[in-house]
């Protein structure tokens, strides 16, 4: 805590936890999760473990969703809707823009992976939640075949 700049109200990782600090005791600090459960967690830990600060970092966290395709999907046109897709979500913010590139191939599918960025980490599981449903319908609308 004395070498790392952990104040209240910042929003911190440690140990797979995210969640903002409520707290900070002499020997523990409380960490309220994106589920709104508390986390005690010793100071001990909090100086010995890897802990990054989003709140004094850059704001913004990325999150990507995979999705296979069929091979005889124009590519272009998927590439295009993800992002589509993504900047029209609420919670995904405009800059940086959704990126969209092919992460694989087979015969028979194309795997596109989409990254688009957000300053909501409280809600980061249900905004790729969100996201993913999106990607899908929109795919299905398109009459994009999901494999």
């Amino acid at each position: 805590l004395f070498e790392r700049p952990i104040k209240i109200g910042d929003m911190i990782e440690v140990g797979g936890i995210i969640g903002e600090v409520r707290r900070i005791g002499i020997r523990a600090s409380v960490i309220r999760t994106g589920d709104g459960s508390e986390v005690i967690l010793p100071n001990g830990s909090l100086i010995s473990s890897e802990v990054t600060n989003w709140t004094l970092s850059d704001v913004l966290r990325s999150l990507e969703v995979s999705v296979n395709v069929a091979e005889s999907a124009n590519p272009q046109q998927v590439i295009e809707l993800l992002k589509t897709t993504a900047a029209n979500l609420p919670g995904i913010v405009k800059q940086p823009p959704p990126q969209v590139y092919i992460a694989n191939f087979t015969a028979n599918a194309v795997t596109f992976q989409l990254r688009a960025w957000t300053d909501q980490h409280q809600t980061l599981a249900q905004l790729r939640s969100d996201l993913s449903l999106a990607v899908m319908a929109d795919l299905t609308r398109e009459r994009i075949a999901i494999v």
